[in-house]
């Protein structure tokens, strides 16, 4: 289990969420994405496995994934969790050497060679999430 943390807006407010990923071994390398994700943010996953191959990372193929965005009662709209969830991920694998990223908050759609692209909001949610952390 690897957690960080990201954020969302609920109109022009914005509130932190928080990014839990779960690795299992066995299985058939399924990608579950809960928390009330809308289309962008379960497509994400398409994203996510190619940024994180072609950035020289092992995705977890045979490793069933399922990625939590709390709080699991609002609904979590766009692509700026790309990048949390695939930190996640990463995380979940050991890629940090056992470190946390909990005091950090990270926003961004990946490209599929692995670039960070802005977000929509990016204003709002770090106003709000400063001090935070």
């Amino acid at each position: 289990l690897f957690k960080t943390q990201s954020a969302a807006l609920f109109g022009i407010d914005a509130y932190v969420v928080q990014v839990e990923v779960d690795l299992a071994q066995g299985g058939l390398g399924s990608f579950t994405t809960v928390g009330l994700p809308d289309a962008a943010v379960k497509e994400s996953r398409e994203r996510i496995k190619a940024a994180i191959k072609n950035c020289g990372f092992n995705f977890p193929t045979y490793q069933n994934i399922t990625v939590n965005l709390a709080p699991a009662d609002r609904k979590k709209e766009g692509s700026g969790f790309d990048l949390p969830m695939a930190l996640g991920i990463l995380g979940a694998g050991g890629a940090f050497f056992g470190r946390t990223l909990d005091e950090f908050v990270f926003l961004g759609e990946l490209a599929l060679d692995g670039t960070v692209r802005p977000v929509k909001g990016a204003l709002s949610m770090a106003v709000e999430v400063s001090g935070k952390v």
